[in-house]
């Protein structure tokens, strides 16, 4: 099916950005050595040319225009293309290419094997697409990968601000300086613990990098959205695994793509939900009921949605109430 090889060009896309994520620093592609105060940046060292200034082979109008180069024009054209694509896709980065989205698909898919959960918060269960339930064989692996993905992160994280061979030789023959250990193991605890408990939560609500990218597409009534044909709402009745909510189990951000548009504030464009609808609804040689639309669809689907919430306040106001604001008006 077409969202099946679309999940899997994605998981492409997210393998390869986190071995970059990873490999970045040893390639010095990025990374900022805290000994020479010096940022890599493809292999080279990137210099705004302070250093020239001070040592007095450079003026200050040099410097000035280095600065300007190769320092606010590159960041600029840097953020302006991100929130470009954040206003017409959504936060594609974080479903698309995000190492830490990655560890939360990686980490969802473990404990919903384990307990039929996406969340340790969650009081009701969410159904796998095979229809199994719960296993408790899988809380090691659950346990593991939260450790586990604890670790990589923090030394990786530490080998962006230090030379990543000092990183691993001081790691593995038990050498490092207090200084970096200390942030190794409080790094290694604190993100095992988000892992765990709250990785939703950091990236719904605490990561900067996915805020902006909401607020952006939140401007644009044109951007991609994920549509809902309401006139066959009774087809999801008979939708699988979960009846009536197989793209609720689907999404791994935990929320409810058949909602308005708001209420998917932090929707990431996995598009696992449009996944999930299109196999429940092939069960039933039905066409899927959820969509991608972008542009002037998008605009009408975003119409569609107020004018919903327009016609759905006005028939929750009784007709008494109207004639009392119309008697007080009066008065």
């Amino acid at each position: 099916m077409q969202t099946t090889r679309l999940q899997r060009r994605r998981r492409l896309f997210q393998l390869g950005f986190f071995a970059l994520f990873l490999l970045a620093p040893a390639l010095n592609l990025l990374r900022f050595d805290l000994h020479e105060s010096q940022l890599w940046v493809l292999g080279q060292r990137w210099s705004l040319g302070i250093g020239e200034l001070i040592a007095g082979r450079a003026s200050a109008a040099e410097t000035a225009r280095t600065m300007l180069l190769r320092g606010f024009l590159p960041a600029l054209v840097l953020v302006a293309g991100f929130l470009a694509v954040a206003w017409r896709w959504g936060r594609l980065y974080c479903g698309w290419l995000c190492p830490h989205f990655s560890m939360v698909e990686l980490i969802n898919g473990l404990l919903q094997r384990a307990a039929a959960r996406l969340s340790l918060w969650d009081r009701e269960r969410t159904p796998r697409a095979d229809g199994r339930g719960p296993d408790a064989r899988w809380w090691p692996a659950f346990a593991a990968a939260c450790v586990i993905g604890g670790f990589v992160w923090s030394i990786t994280l530490l080998s962006y601000l230090l030379p990543p061979a000092e990183v691993w030789s001081g790691l593995l023959h038990a050498s490092m300086t207090p200084g970096p250990a200390r942030f190794l193991f409080i790094a290694w605890a604190v993100f095992a613990l988000e892992f765990a408990f709250a990785r939703h939560l950091f990236c719904r609500f605490g990561c900067a990098v996915g805020l902006f990218q909401s607020l952006a597409w939140m401007a644009n009534p044109k951007a991609m959205v994920v549509s809902f044909e309401r006139p066959r709402a009774r087809d999801c009745r008979d939708c699988t695994p979960a009846p009536g909510s197989a793209c609720d189990a689907a999404c791994p951000m935990r929320l409810r793509p058949r909602e308005i548009k708001r209420r998917m504030f932090s929707c990431v464009q996995c598009g696992q939900c449009l996944q999930a609808c299109e196999h429940s609804q092939a069960a039933q040689q039905r066409a899927p009921l959820l969509q991608w639309q972008v542009g002037a669809d998008a605009l009408r689907e975003t119409l569609r949605q107020r004018g919903s919430i327009t016609l759905g306040t006005a028939r929750a106001v009784p007709p008494e109430a109207g004639c009392a604001d119309r008697a007080a008006e009066a008065g």
